[in-house]
């Protein structure tokens, strides 16, 4: 049979476009710039200036879209993924091993720390005076974690009342809404069992919640490609609004954080990955948007709907338990703000007053970075743990406000290492437990990470992914479970 050539395809033609993470290098490329000539412009009567202003209503409006995916996204991923684990009967052994490599990876990184702190002693090269002590507003305690697991409402939400004085003498009540990530994974984790529980009735109710997770991982879609937008708005203002003043007096403590954090991310995370027979080149491509959006934005829960996109779509974990130990790591998966930073920050005031540490205290420290991050669990911060770890020692908690003047800039370097353990552990977990798809993980970064829109039913096969731990597949340990017919996760949507 002859053909004619009108009868021949033609493959269609590429348009150009700007790849996702050049967009992103334009966008940091735009924001320093920016932000220094805001800086150079200085503040009017009113406020900060016009580029100022703009800067941070990008920035904010950005962050708030996120975080606005957050209770959603996180609680009908786990009632979903909990359905989806019906067939599974290593659930259990998934949320331990999780949890005993959110402790190992702390333990490594609380010991770098400490090694560090001891080796250029911050506390003894400072010019800051005691008058800039003081004790923060608020602190963490050992009864939080009990206390947090109790969700106050069937939302996880809370208020926050705030008495604003203007000028003039005119007062202003504010009233926002927090939530809780830690009490919502609990509400979720309730009502998925109960789900199952309740067995066919629940149907309707899972094949609802499976339907509106599509929906809002489509509205997050959208909101993932503003990021290099976000990015301009939140380096640019930062570089404007902080500048690098305030380090000359704090310069060796910085640098040695600095440094830490680097050795974490950069040292601990891809030697972890080596050991486990997987590239760091790889998971640096998938996993970098969003350990820099954390940077730039220093929230962790803001970026977690982008660290759980990377992790099942970029880095290869059964969207099943990603959803589990992504949004958990968001509350107490945090290396930068309860390891590294806490550690160094107890020798720097110990050494400021002239307090002498034994190896009981340095003890301790380990301790309360390894276990202390569970304990303020839902009301994470650095400020929160480094309040912990001081009352633990004895330290005096006044030593806090001597770390103030460069909180925010710590704090960029912090975030990012935290949301870069929070998607490395599932990875290895997973790795661990052979449920990691390798394919995915070691392809080209394109359509699996944050470049395009991945075409329909290119997602993993949680029930049949999942059904692999523990063996019975006949899979080589670690290896990815077998192609399903008509799997399409190579294919590229433009």
């Amino acid at each position: 049979m002859s053909v004619t050539a009108t009868e021949v395809s033609q493959p269609p033609k590429r348009r150009f476009r700007i790849s996702f993470g050049w967009q992103i290098l334009i966008a940091i490329a735009l924001a320093i710039p920016l932000g220094l000539i805001g800086r150079a412009m200085g503040p009017t009567e009113e406020g900060p200036n016009w580029l100022v202003f703009t800067l941070q209503t990008i920035g904010d409006t950005f962050v708030t879209l996120l975080q606005v995916a957050v209770p959603p996204l996180v609680f009908l991923a786990i009632v979903t993924s909990i359905a989806n684990l019906r067939k599974v009967t290593n659930a259990a052994r998934l949320a331990w091993q999780t949890l005993l490599w959110f402790c190992i990876t702390a333990l490594i990184s609380v010991g770098l720390a400490l090694g560090l702190g001891l080796l250029t002693n911050p506390g003894l090269h400072t010019s800051v005076t005691e008058e800039q002590a003081a004790a923060p507003s608020s602190s963490g305690s050992w009864l939080d974690f009990l206390n947090n697991l109790v969700p106050a409402n069937v939302l996880g939400l809370s208020a926050d009342s705030s008495l604003e004085v203007a000028p003039d003498g005119t007062n202003t009540v504010s009233t926002g809404l927090e939530f809780n990530v830690l009490q919502i994974v609990i509400l979720a984790i309730v009502v998925g069992i109960a789900a199952l529980k309740v067995g066919a009735k629940a149907e309707p109710f899972l094949a609802f919640t499976e339907s509106a997770l599509e929906i809002v991982q489509k509205i997050l879609w959208w909101v993932i490609l503003l990021i290099p937008v976000g990015t301009l708005g939140l380096l640019g203002y930062r570089v404007a609004d902080y500048g690098w003043d305030a380090i000359s007096a704090l310069g060796v403590f910085t640098l040695t954080l600095y440094v830490g954090l680097a050795l974490v991310l950069f040292g601990l995370y891809p030697a972890l990955l080596r050991l486990h027979g997987l590239s760091p080149l790889r998971y640096f491509a998938k996993a970098w948007p969003a350990i820099q959006v954390a940077f730039v934005s220093q929230s962790s829960v803001g970026t977690l709907p982008i660290t759980q996109r990377v992790t099942e779509r970029g880095l290869g974990v059964p969207r099943e338990y990603a959803s589990f130990a992504v949004p958990f790591g968001a509350t107490t998966k945090m290396d930068g703000c309860a390891a590294v930073f806490p550690a160094l920050s107890a020798i720097f005031i110990a050494q400021f007053y002239g307090i002498q540490l034994g190896i009981t205290d340095y003890l301790l420290i380990v301790f309360v970075s390894v276990i202390g991050s569970a304990a303020t669990a839902g009301i994470t911060g650095a400020t929160v743990m480094l309040t912990l770890t001081l009352s633990t020692l004895g330290l005096p908690l006044e030593g806090v406000g001597l770390l103030a003047a460069v909180g925010p800039i710590l704090d960029m370097g912090r975030t990012a290492v935290n949301v870069a353990g929070q998607a490395l552990v599932p990875v290895i977990v997973a790795k661990r437990e052979g449920i990691l798809d390798l394919d995915r993980y070691n392809a080209e970064r394109g359509a699996d990470t944050l470049d395009d829109e991945p075409a329909e039913g290119t997602e993993p096969e949680g029930d049949r992914v999942l059904a692999t731990v523990g063996g019975g597949s006949g899979d080589a340990p670690g290896g990815p479970a077998e192609p399903a017919p008509g799997d399409a996760t190579a294919e590229r949507k433009d």
